[in-house]
């Protein structure tokens, strides 16, 4: 070794000389905001009465942010022109609802924390009601732990009841809309809560959400007369605040609906007398139709369950498997 390489060997500064501490900055004093939209890695939160810009740490990680998540802001949280905050925390959530991967979409994506109601908006004409898109969509709330609310649209243009009669033996609540009509049920369902709407496109989100909130210009489309499907119009996930009290996200239309991530033991948890009987079913039921011994059969042949609201589960149940 040469007396050159021995000097650059001694002189060369440590690495890591600062000892580290297991101590870390305490936030129980940061304002806490409500995150209503994301774009590019800005996040729009609600403080208070105020909208304020912010970003996540990068001490966060790999910790996703999402629409409807409450979190910790450091820094300015003004709200003022030209003012960036930083989201420091993640305030656990209540509710998560997501969505697996399927064709369109190769991996699991969280849409919407927090929120504690699921209305999936249908078109009962033009375009024709997808009861399979509707089961997934039940099946979602149900694992998310919402409650979900049947919202049918353009009723003038067919009778709603057929539609209906598929849904009332699990108990699924409903509101009928038709374009220019009365919306005080929808608006009474709505009120204090923190809703999130769902439906593929050309049903009539958009519609809703400028009926029910004047001013929040969401761009409406048309339905093709060839493939009766609509055109995505709302592009992003946006939460808007309700006059009354409470909260609305919409989201963009939605085509498929993967479900490989729920755990039919905690589907059938949503219906506490179905989950009562299934108790006595042999280990590792599936609870399907095809279930050998199950004891839902068992309870129907008894008369100690109603056939069809067991036919309906299994119904969802069966979507899980299914993409439509």
């Amino acid at each position: 070794m040469s007396r050159y390489d021995e000097e650059a060997r001694y002189d060369r500064p440590r690495r890591h000389t600062r000892p580290r501490t297991k101590d870390r900055p305490s936030y129980d004093d940061a304002a806490e905001g409500f995150v209503t939209t994301r774009d590019r890695g800005r996040y729009t939160c609600w403080v208070g009465d105020r909208q304020v810009t912010a970003m996540k740490a990068r001490q966060l990680g790999r910790t996703g942010v999402i629409v409807g998540d409450r979190v910790k802001l450091d820094g300015d949280a003004s709200g003022d022109e030209g003012t960036l905050a930083r989201i420091v925390e993640v305030v656990p959530r209540t509710t998560l609802l997501r969505r697996s991967a399927d064709d369109d979409d190769p991996v699991e994506r969280p849409l919407v924390a927090n929120a504690d109601q699921l209305v999936i908006v249908v078109a009962v004409a033009n375009p024709e009601p997808r009861t399979g898109l509707i089961d997934r969509f039940l099946v979602a709330a149900y694992d998310a732990g919402m409650r979900p609310l049947l919202c049918l649209t353009k009723t003038d243009l067919a009778d709603p009841d057929p539609l209906l009669s598929i849904y009332r033996p699990l108990g699924v609540e409903s509101v009928a809309t038709q374009q220019g009509g009365d919306l005080t049920a929808l608006r009474e369902q709505l009120q204090d809560r923190t809703s999130v709407l769902v439906g593929h496109s050309g049903v009539g989100k958009s519609t809703l959400v400028n009926a029910v909130i004047p001013g929040a210009d969401r761009a409406i489309g048309i339905v093709n007369e060839v493939t009766g499907r609509g055109r995505h119009t709302s592009t992003n996930t946006v939460v808007l605040r309700l006059s009354g009290g409470g909260w609305l996200i919409d989201t963009p239309g939605i085509r498929s609906f993967g479900l490989a991530h729920v755990d039919p033991d905690k589907l059938i948890n949503a219906f506490p007398d179905l989950a009562d009987i299934a108790r006595d079913c042999p280990r590792g039921c599936t609870h399907a139709a095809d279930a050998p011994d199950c004891g839902l059969d068992e309870a129907v042949a008894a008369g100690q369950a109603d056939a069809d609201r067991v036919a309906s589960f299994r119904r969802l149940l069966a979507s899980r498997a299914t993409t439509y």
